[in-house]
């Protein structure tokens, strides 16, 4: 139940740049290990979401490219969510919040994959 909702939660995120894709695959990553294990193989074997998943589980670090993306959604999210917020404190709050996530998110570690490079082409 909780993978097939952050699987669903991280599709919609693709499109819908208030929500975070990347969380929401791993979580369903983890979720489908021991409870289906056919999704947690296609998850694995997607275009899309298996090297990140990849990625995350052998290094525990994302691409520049995810790290951009990921960072710049989440400021746009807040922001936007900051402005949407009738009430002063409740803008404090996301103002924190955005500064907690955003200093989490950058201190992720950065891996870029050999076989990207040119070198190897």
């Amino acid at each position: 139940m909780v993978g097939g909702l952050s699987l669903l939660l991280g599709i919609i995120g693709i499109v819908l740049p208030l929500l975070p894709t990347t969380p929401f695959i791993l979580l369903a990553s983890a979720c489908f290990m021991r409870s289906s294990p056919r999704f947690h193989s296609w998850l694995h074997h997607h275009a899309t979401f298996g090297p990140i998943i990849a990625n995350w589980e052998q290094n525990r670090a994302v691409t520049k490219q995810v790290k951009k993306r990921g960072a710049v959604l989440i400021v746009i999210s807040f922001l936007f969510s900051i402005w949407v917020v009738p009430h002063l404190w409740l803008k404090a709050m996301l103002l924190v919040m955005l500064c907690l996530l955003l200093t989490w998110f950058i201190r992720l570690p950065v891996i870029e994959l050999v076989a990207e490079k040119e070198e190897n082409h």
